[in-house]
C-alpha cells in the first residue's frame, strides 16, 4: 500500500485520525520527531480509538533516517504551493507522502528531495487544510488510482 510520512506533527488529535486512516486504507504511517505531543496522549488516543495498536507505524528520530527506509519509494511532498494538483499524477502502491507540520509545513529541503511537489485545490484566498483532512484527499485519491486493491 502506501506509506503515510507526518513531519513533526503538531496537534495530537489529527495524528489520531491519521492513524485511524492508515488502519482502514492499510498504509503505514511514519512518524518524524520531535512530536508536538505524547504518544500517550488522551486527545490522539481518542481520535485514534481502538486502532492504534493495529497499525504499522515507526518513529523516526529525523528525516534522514526516515529517508534511508523509503529509498526504493518515490517520495510526494503535499505542500500548498506545490506546482501539480493531487490527481494530475499517477501513482503506485509503495508510494510515499509526506506531510509537514500543521503550523509551518515542510522545511525547503525535504521539498526538494520529493519526486513531486502536489497541492489540493482550494480557494484562492485559503491558507491550508486541516492535516487530517489533506491525507485523507491524497490517500483516497492515489487508492482509487490504484482501484481500491485489497479493499471491499
Amino acid at each position: 500500500m502506501f506509506e503515510i510520512v507526518l513531519y513533526e506533527p503538531e496537534i495530537p488529535p489529527n495524528t489520531g485520525n491519521v492513524m485511524r486512516l492508515a488502519a482502514n486504507t492499510g498504509c503505514s504511517l511514519r512518524l518524524i520527531r520531535p512530536l508536538g505531543f505524547s504518544l500517550s496522549d488522551k486527545q490522539l488516543e481518542r481520535a485514534g480509538m481502538d486502532y492504534r495498536g493495529g497499525i504499522d507505524y515507526t518513529l523516526h528520530d529525523d528525516w534522514e533516517r526516515c529517508l534511508a527506509t523509503l529509498a526504493a519509494r518515490r517520495i510526494f511532498t503535499v505542500t500548498t504551493r506545490g506546482a501539480r494538483r493531487h490527481d494530475q499524477l499517477r501513482y503506485q502502491a509503495g508510494d510515499a507522502f509526506v506531510f509537514g507540520p500543521e503550523t509551518r509545513g515542510l522545511p525547503s529541503h525535504i521539498l526538494a528531495q520529493s519526486a513531486a511537489q502536489i497541492r489540493l485545490p482550494m480557494l484562492p484566498d485559503s491558507r491550508s487544510l486541516n492535516l487530517a483532512n489533506a491525507v485523507a484527499v491524497v490517500i483516497y485519491e492515489a487508492w482509487r488510482q490504484i482501484d481500491f486493491a485489497g479493499g471491499t
